[in-house]
């Protein structure tokens, strides 16, 4: 799918041509640089490499300042590929959040909020083990039994335990486009994100 790369800004509300509040997440979208074509006969696909935010040269890896200096552009904080895009790009060329203008709606790719190593009770909702009248000392918050030791003597796979929550990379569908200011970078986008204030994300048509 073609898209851009962007940065969360964070969240706002917007009034529609209703009167509605609308609930809608910021993201400063581009300007993207084209840093590689993959063709099909040299990589065996067709895809865009794109990059993303400024970066200092002696922040970049030396295969990464090659990279970009053949491609003619700046060393880039973040890259990524986008495949289908309808138009024909070279290296150098600049995408703006223009480029979304005729969509209304858009999928965003980000990576959740990490909420560490957390128990069942918070990471799956459980709602605590027996009563604390009833001689219960620690166990209120405790996952109870996870399977039978005799047959078949083992924990399933998949079965729900404490562990880390969070920082996964999470795809919302069909957000919907509220607003597109090209002359600040910006779009509008109806409902919550994932991730957190400053986190790059992936925005796809």
């Amino acid at each position: 799918m073609p898209g851009l790369l962007g940065k969360k800004i964070g969240m706002t509300s917007v009034f529609s041509a209703e009167g509605k509040n609308l609930p809608c997440t910021v993201i400063e979208v581009g300007p993207c640089v084209v840093t590689q074509v993959k063709t099909l006969e040299k990589d065996g696909y067709e895809a865009l490499q794109l990059g993303f935010q400024e970066q200092k040269e002696k922040h970049a890896t030396k295969p990464e300042l090659g990279h970009f200096k053949k491609a003619g552009v700046t060393p880039k904080r973040h890259l990524a590929e986008f495949k289908n895009f309808e138009t024909a790009h070279k290296t150098g060329d600049v995408i703006t959040v223009e480029y979304l203008q005729d969509a209304a709606f858009v999928d965003v790719v980000g990576t959740s909020k990490g909420h560490g190593f957390q128990g069942v009770v918070k990471r799956h909702r459980f709602g605590g083990v027996g009563q604390s009248t009833h001689g219960q000392h620690n166990r209120l918050r405790a996952p109870g039994s996870i399977g039978a030791c005799s047959y078949p003597a083992k924990v399933f796979k998949g079965t729900r335990m404490a562990g880390q929550m969070g920082d996964d990379r999470v795809t919302v569908q069909n957000l919907e486009v509220i607003k597109i200011m090209p002359e600040h970078n910006l779009l509008l986008l109806k409902g919550s994100v994932p991730g957190c204030k400053g986190s790059i994300v992936l925005i796809e048509k």
